[in-house]
């Protein structure tokens, strides 16, 4: 049977951060050709190249004069892995997009079972569960439970290799290190996942470039997606009720207070300073909660506005 579609059209692209990568990524380009040639669906292989000061740039050149369907995208600094999949997402032709990294710790020869249940209809995204030995098991377990106790997500692996619909990207915020939260906030709007085992092995090159440092600031940008979810669209209801909480333990106080200066006939210095303290905070949270709903209009009114533009856009390209 004949193929009718456009040469032209990609099924299919794939995002690879890479930070000094040059070393690994020869083999993976390699292992890309091997593993997309005589599929029926048609793929790119987009590499981010995220302020390397190796010799990535050179050896990208080498390999897009050998390879047709390897493009890439530099950027001047480090800006880290969500910037580069954003880069990556706006230099995209395809409907369907795949974060990859380059370091062969997993190997390309599972793409195309990561993409095929987006292609089939039958998920929005679909991330991959590690198998294998894995240096930091340990903190990838607590991570992936604490995650699992605050967002109720039924996978194993939020931070692993992963593809998913082009408005999957469409609808995440740009927010540095948010990457590792892609499933949970998809989850949030509606899109299904879907889990799947992906073998893991070990780097072919380099090192790791994560670190322990790593695990406070993975721990508050936990918190913040929960506070996102929970209350972002509406934080006074964060905010006022624990200002009304300290406002209604400042008054218990208070009367505490009265009853004790009425019978005995003389005031508690503690009490009037924990009335003092309760006043003062519920007061604080209480602006802090209207000017948050000030700013949820304004992310709304930009939601709005970006779905609108959204709109024309799809319609004048129809």
């Amino acid at each position: 049977m004949s193929d009718d579609r456009d040469p032209t059209t990609i099924d299919v692209s794939v995002l690879v951060p890479a930070k000094d990568e040059a070393e690994n990524l020869p083999l993976f380009v390699q292992l890309c050709d091997a593993a997309f040639r005589g599929r029926p669906e048609r793929y790119e292989v987009i590499v981010i190249d995220d302020g390397s000061t190796d010799a990535t740039a050179g050896v990208l050149a080498e390999l897009r004069s050998r390879y047709p369907f390897l493009r890439s995208v530099r950027h001047r600094s480090q800006r880290g892995i969500a910037d580069a999949l954003r880069s990556g997402y706006l230099a995209a032709r395809a409907d369907v997009l795949v974060f990859y990294p380059a370091d062969l710790q997993f190997k390309p020869e599972d793409i195309p079972r990561l993409v095929a249940p987006i292609l089939a209809g039958d998920s929005d995204m679909v991330t991959g569960f590690k198998q294998g030995d894995y240096e930091k098991a340990f903190v990838s377990k607590v991570y992936n439970g604490l995650s699992r106790l605050l967002f109720d997500i039924p996978v194993r692996d939020l931070n692993n290799v992963k593809a998913y619909r082009r408005e999957v990207m469409d609808d995440q915020p740009v927010r540095p290190d948010w990457h590792r939260y892609m499933i949970v906030l998809a989850a949030a709007r509606g899109y299904t996942v879907t889990e799947i085992p992906v073998p893991l092995y070990p780097r072919h090159a380099g090192k790791s470039k994560f670190g322990l440092s790593r695990i406070p600031v993975g721990v508050l940008d936990m918190l913040a997606v929960w506070f996102e979810l929970r209350f972002g669209q509406k934080p006074l209801l964060a905010f006022g009720m624990l200002g009304a909480g300290l406002f209604a333990l400042g008054t218990l106080a208070g009367l505490f207070a009265l009853g004790v200066l009425f019978v005995k006939g003389e005031g508690v210095r503690a009490v009037w300073t924990i009335i003092q303290t309760c006043l003062l905070l519920g007061s604080v949270f209480f602006a802090t909660g209207l000017l948050g709903e000030q700013i949820a209009v304004m992310r709304a009114e930009q939601r709005e506005l970006r779905r609108r533009f959204d709109e024309r856009r799809d319609d004048r390209d129809g």
